[in-house]
């Protein structure tokens, strides 16, 4: 029975110091809840552009993986939504202003040969966006909830990233 009063103390001790175990989710205003808040409108914007690849797209490559993209950041997504509830984190309701402008851009170019180009062009730069973030995540977060959920969407996104490289379509 000590021996528990003993680790009772001790835990107490250190969350009173300062140094209880990482919390189970983001805090509202922390770094870690800014990562799901920008996360977020990431999906939002990646689930926007593969849905519009499906309509306008010209090539089966890039409406391949603009499906792709609908399908793995709505799941992803779904998670860091969760995650938010969790932390009572409030989620923004659309896009930043620059995704909805670069995606509106894109689309200016529909129904031309010039759509696809651009569409993969604007998705490397995401996705090149999205790998930094997540790797800050993974390097400085403080939540380790937060930081699990940035190491598994990490080989989503870096996957999507080799789909797009070099505004050129691979699909998987």
């Amino acid at each position: 029975m000590s021996r528990w009063l003993t680790t009772a103390a001790l835990v107490a001790a250190l969350a009173g110091a300062g140094l209880a175990p990482a919390a189970a989710a983001p805090a509202p205003g922390s770094s870690d809840a800014e990562f799901v808040r920008v996360s977020h409108q990431g999906n939002l914007a990646e689930i926007a552009a593969g849905q519009d690849a499906q309509k306008h797209a010209s090539s089966t490559c890039v409406k391949d993986v603009g499906a792709a993209l609908v399908r793995d950041h709505t799941k992803l997504d779904a998670e860091l939504s969760a995650l938010a509830k969790k932390g009572n984190v409030t989620l923004p309701a659309a896009p930043t202003q620059e995704q909805q402008a670069v995606l509106k851009g894109v689309q200016a170019k529909a129904g031309s040969l010039q759509y696809d180009k651009a569409w993969l062009t604007a998705q490397e730069a995401a996705h090149t966006k999205t790998l930094a973030l997540i790797d800050k995540q993974i390097s400085q977060g403080t939540d380790a909830e937060t930081t699990a959920a940035a190491k598994k969407s990490r080989p989503v996104v870096a996957m999507h990233l080799d789909m797009v490289r070099g505004g050129t379509c691979h699909s998987m």
